[in-house]
């Protein structure tokens, strides 16, 4: 994250969701935003106070912190340059909806960073195991092991929407090839699946983050407009009497001996 924001060029960005990550302190725009649409912890907590400093971005000296829908930003079109999306379409009202407000507060050339759990991997396999558990009756005490709210956006069908609304993908990889496991000790004796992963089984990484362009289809000139052309040849002359034209001939020529 630290490094796909920190050589984002403009003046305004947006981190919408997940506040207790900072995704903006590489950042260096002058005019920053951490936006959240629940008071609620996504791990089910009690709410925070709405100016909990661990909720907000130090901006100078005074702490910002923006309530807002994701579908409905209150801000106006084109105005944002630098758009961060950690797992917030997952917990999202309406994922597609947050995505066009995305795409309509984001200035040409603007840029979106989102990062999701992947449902085809180790800890989608759980976490809808564990939803099954629970619909027959099984395990309804025993929390899962991701946030249950919102629902797992697949990384083909995010490429899809992003090309629908104008977005070029420019970067997107996968991380978290470790099996969903609790236990500190045994995370650390599966921690060759990270090195092995990338390589033989990139796409079922846990997690996958990517950055898109806002691309805007327009006319561009290239090189310098002329405005001069091209003088047509001028048209031969036309003699509107042809009788004065033969009398003026004749008054020119001069009689001959042989004529007298």
């Amino acid at each position: 994250m630290d490094h796909a924001v920190t050589d984002a060029f403009g003046f305004h960005a947006l981190q919408l969701g997940l506040p207790e990550m900072d995704g903006l302190r590489a950042n260096r725009m002058p005019h920053r935003w951490v936006a959240s649409d629940s008071l609620l912890r996504p791990d089910g907590l009690p709410p925070l106070p709405p100016l909990d400093p661990g909720l907000t971005v130090q901006m100078g000296h005074e702490p910002v912190a923006l309530h807002c829908e994701f579908d409905a930003l209150p801000f106006p079109n084109a105005s944002i340059d630098l758009v961060v999306l950690p797992h917030a379409l997952e917990l999202a009202r309406d994922p597609h909806h947050t995505l066009r407000e995305v795409e309509r507060v984001l200035v040409p050339e603007g840029r979106v960073v989102i990062t999701g759990f992947n449902p085809a991997s180790l800890w989608g396999l759980r976490q809808r195991a564990g939803h099954l558990r629970r619909g027959i009756g099984l395990g309804r005490e025993q929390p899962l092991y991701l946030p249950s709210g919102g629902e797992f956006l697949g990384y083909w069908r995010l490429r899809d929407w992003l090309r629908l609304l104008g977005f070029e993908v420019e970067a997107g990889r996968f991380g978290c090839w470790r099996p969903p496991l609790h236990s500190e000790g045994w995370l650390q004796r599966f921690a060759w699946m990270d090195r092995v992963g990338d390589r033989w089984w990139p796409v079922l990484g846990s997690v996958y983050f990517v950055v898109a362009v806002k691309r805007v289809r327009g006319m561009r000139l290239v090189g310098l407009v002329r405005n001069d052309k091209r003088k047509a040849p001028a048209a031969p002359a036309v003699v509107a009497n042809r009788s004065a034209a033969v009398a003026r001939v004749s008054h020119s020529h001069e009689p001959s001996e042989l004529e007298i």
